[in-house]
């Protein structure tokens, strides 16, 4: 007789239907799934107290057709004159398209569209051609004084294209998505801010073909949401890429830019370096539209060499060894790895049921002391010259060791590499059972680790059922990020944006930035003010008043720009 295959939930493998709510806060490929795997439901139903009958049918998927009755608030004469400058076919005030261009990939906003509720949607959404268009409508709306709020690939988890105060969503990756240059003498490519990840970075990986280039390049930016992100995003929101401990943050990668304001263009030179007073870029680096339009970005390319990358993995006893050494890498000046995480005992145990360990690897190291909710992964890889890549690979394998570290080799962080852009697929199967997936995330010096650590998952796990799984994966000399994961199920909207509330609470009183590499928009606005200074905000806000006069630049609370008093959070 055969024996019984245990249950598994019927996890959705179902395209949303056009139009529908659910097609707005799918991730990805509309056809893209990774489902948990069989250890991961088992685990997921332990920890919350659930059985296969919790999982029998699922909910609030959110597949009902949008149904909205909101006309553009726009008069015509507007309408009209907007689409007089880009055409006819380059505007809509269709509501589904005026919702699907007002929402990013929150938690928040996958709770509540799943369940039919819509915020704020722009009056009409508008798609530029080419600069000179975003001139004309950053002119005409500052004089009608119409909000504007600039949507590009819209993969932003902090609330950043919600369009509070209606107007336009001005969305720069329908045309603006074009690689215009490469200079290989000075090493840099030119493109237009709409251009995602993949077609940026496969054209500098075929240069050659490409571009009749001598060289195959790489820019060295990829965040998670690579495959679905733009570089205008990446550089607006400060954000920062797995191989980030190497090549930089994408503020890092940037030479100069160009920005349409309500004020007039703004065109930084491209000097690899000047001492001409403060510099006027990084003003508008991590911007996040508040000033004005990013047309045009000229960034730092680099030698593509993928036959030196070099793969490793360990396993620490403990948390406090696996920081430790992380911390002698990072200061080891010998070079640094591309990639480089540590993940906690949480996020090492939960992590190995979702991807699995052989048997015998897995006594092998219980035998050696590295005890489960006590050891620690670590995985990684070094690009460059292929000296460069020996060299310091043989530097971490050794500072590894010394800390009490066992070499796992080179697979697990090759199949990690497989699998990285895939993990936020999940978060719509968890969804569709009641279970809520988020992160927040955090810079901190090292001397501040351990406390940042213990407080934000004190508060976690103080409340029932809720798991917490936390990794650092990016590094500098001074300190590096953790990442907090937190899984948990949640009787409303509200009672989620409570919690969540109380995490960011807690990062700011243990030493963490509001935010490592996902920007402000207007989730973490509220507490920008206590966590830069009163000063330093009269400052932005200065800018602000220069920049955009009428304050139609993505107005309504963004970088805590505009807040309400009521609205603002202190320590």
């Amino acid at each position: 007789m055969k024996a019984k295959k245990p249950f598994q939930p019927d996890w959705s493998e179902e395209p949303p239907a056009p139009g529908s709510y659910r097609s707005i806060f799918k991730y990805g490929d509309p056809s893209g799934f990774k489902h948990p795997s069989g250890k991961w439901y088992a685990m997921l139903k332990e920890e919350f107290g659930l059985n296969d009958r919790d999982f029998a049918i699922r909910q609030n998927e959110g597949r009902a057709p949008l149904a909205l009755e909101r006309p553009p608030r726009l008069a015509e004469p507007q309408m009209a004159a907007l689409a007089a400058i880009v055409g006819a076919e380059n505007v809509t005030a269709d509501e589904y398209a005026r919702t699907r261009h007002a929402y990013g990939k929150t938690s928040e906003e996958m709770i509540e569209l799943s369940r039919g509720v819509v915020r704020e949607i722009a009056d009409l959404v508008v798609h530029p051609r080419h600069k000179e268009d975003v001139r004309r409508i950053v002119a005409y709306c500052h004089a009608e004084r119409i909000p504007i709020v600039v949507f590009s690939g819209g993969s932003s988890v902090t609330l950043g294209l919600r369009p509070v105060k209606g107007g336009i969503t001005l969305v720069v990756s329908t045309h603006m998505n074009r690689f215009l240059e490469l200079n290989e003498e000075n090493q840099t490519a030119r493109v237009q801010p709409g251009i995602f990840g993949p077609a940026y970075e496969k054209t500098l990986n075929q240069a050659p073909e490409r571009l009749r280039a001598g060289r195959r390049y790489t820019g060295g930016h990829f965040p998670q949401s690579f495959e679905y992100s733009t570089v205008g995003g990446w550089v607006l929101t400060l954000g920062s890429g797995q191989a980030s401990s190497y090549y930089g943050d994408a503020a890092d990668l940037v030479v100069s830019l160009e920005m349409v304001t309500p004020a007039g263009d703004i065109r930084t030179l491209d000097y690899p370096a000047t001492a001409t007073g403060p510099k006027v870029a990084d003003l508008i680096k991590g911007s996040e539209g508040a000033f004005g339009v990013l047309v045009e970005v000229t960034l730092r390319v680099y030698r593509h060499m993928p036959a030196n990358r070099r793969h490793f993995s360990f396993m620490f006893p403990s948390w406090p060894q696996a920081v430790e050494a992380s911390r002698e890498i990072a200061q080891g000046e010998f070079g640094r790895p591309a990639v480089y995480r540590i993940s906690d005992p949480e996020e090492t145990d939960r992590g190995l049921k979702l991807y699995g360990m052989p048997r015998l690897v897995d006594r092998f190291l219980q035998k050696r002391g590295f005890a489960p909710m006590a050891r620690c992964l670590c995985l990684g890889s070094v690009e460059g010259d292929r000296d460069y890549t020996r060299l310091v690979t043989r530097k971490i394998r050794r500072v590894a060791r010394r800390y009490g570290a066992a070499s796992l080799g080179g697979y697990a962080s090759r199949k990690w590499a497989r699998t990285r852009y895939s993990e936020p697929y999940m978060r719509e199967d968890l969804n569709d059972f009641g279970i809520t997936l988020d992160t927040l995330e955090a810079a901190v010096n090292w001397d501040r680790l351990m406390a940042l650590h213990w407080g934000v998952r004190e508060y976690i796990k103080e409340r029932p059922r809720t798991i917490c799984m936390t990794h650092a994966s990016h590094f500098y000399p001074q300190g590096t990020n953790l990442y907090f994961i937190f899984i948990g199920r949640f009787d409303d909207v509200g009672e989620y944006r409570r919690f969540q509330a109380g995490i960011i609470d807690r990062i700011q009183a243990h030493g963490g930035s509001l935010s490592h590499h996902h920007g402000v928009g207007r989730l973490l606005a509220p507490w920008i003010e206590s966590h830069l200074g009163g000063t330093s905000m009269d400052v932005l806000r200065a800018l602000k008043g220069h920049f955009d006069p009428h304050e139609v630049m993505n107005p309504g609370g963004l970088l805590g720009l505009d807040l309400e008093d009521r609205d603002r959070r202190t320590p």
